[in-house]
């Protein structure tokens, strides 16, 4: 069984209403063997949405209380609420499947489920750093992979 970021399924999650589908996620989620979840969503924001960035390092300094999550879209709304609610409903899913959870299989770049990527606060350049579910579910022992990292999710799901 795998947890993965609901986008990744074709599911239109993202922060603009669309998805981020992925060939060989769809096809494990056909057979039955995935569990989307969009912590953004999990943590009570709508779908469209304006999109977020973290400031401070990354989802860790979140977690820790040292960071935020805002909004981009000039206003500068604080989200860091609905972020920290949904990486602890994220949580509480892949607990749940604990035992038949094999790995977490999150989008990258999303400062929610960044894997080793997200997007500088004040710029669009990549920086290193975790999003926020992917430092909790880290933080908690959960094998994370980013949706970027095809072989490792080609090896992951062959054969179910």
């Amino acid at each position: 069984m795998f947890l993965v970021s609901a986008c990744l399924v074709g599911l239109n999650c993202k922060y603009n209403g669309g998805n981020n589908e992925h060939e060989l996620i769809v096809g494990a989620f056909r057979r039955g063997c995935v569990v989307p979840v969009c912590p953004e969503q999990l943590g009570g924001l709508p779908t469209p949405r304006p999109p977020a960035k973290i400031k401070g390092r990354d989802g860790k300094s979140v977690l820790s209380g040292k960071g935020k999550v805002l909004t981009v879209d000039g206003s500068l709304t604080d989200v860091t609420e609905n972020f920290l609610r949904g990486a602890y409903e994220t949580l509480k899913v892949a607990e749940f499947l604990k035992g038949r959870l094999v790995a977490c299989i999150l989008k990258e770049k999303s400062p929610s489920c960044g894997v080793k990527k997200i997007y500088e606060f004040d710029t669009d350049s990549l920086k290193e750093g975790m999003g926020v579910a992917s430092a909790l579910l880290s933080e908690k022992g959960f094998k994370i992979i980013s949706s970027e990292d095809t072989e490792s999710i080609e090896k992951l799901l062959k054969g179910v």
